[in-house]
C-alpha cells in the first residue's frame, strides 16, 4: 500500500510540474478559429462583446496574421495583447506576411 501511495504522490507531483512548466498551453487560444465564447473565456480583459467584435472582424477581413493585428478591432489595444501574449495563438489560417524585396540599384 505504501508503494501505491508513493507512486500516486510522484505522478501528482509530475503532473503539477508539467502544468507549471507550460502555462501557455493551458489557456492558449487560436484567434483565427476560436468562437466568441472561447475568446471571452480565455483572454483577460476581453468580454463577450469584444470577443464578438474579434470574430466579426475576422469574418469580414480574413484571418489575423499576428497577435498585433487584433489592434485593428475596435476596443482591443496593445495593452490587452501584451496581457494575453502567452495565451494568443495565430493558427494556420493566418495570411503570411509578404517578404520584403530590396530593389537593386544599377
Amino acid at each position: 500500500m505504501k508503494a501505491i501511495h508513493t507512486i500516486r504522490h510522484t505522478l501528482g507531483a509530475l503532473a503539477l510540474g508539467v502544468a507549471l512548466a507550460f502555462p501557455a498551453l493551458a489557456g492558449a487560444v487560436d484567434i483565427n478559429s476560436a468562437d466568441a465564447q472561447t475568446l471571452a473565456e480565455e483572454l483577460n480583459g476581453v468580454g463577450l462583446a469584444k470577443a464578438e467584435a474579434i470574430v466579426a472582424y475576422r469574418d469580414a477581413n480574413g484571418p489575423f496574421a499576428s497577435a498585433e493585428d487584433l489592434t485593428k478591432v475596435k476596443g482591443i489595444g496593445l495593452a490587452t495583447i501584451e496581457k494575453n501574449r502567452d495565451a494568443i495563438q495565430v493558427g494556420a489560417g493566418a495570411k503570411p506576411k509578404p517578404a520584403r524585396t530590396v530593389a537593386k540599384s544599377d
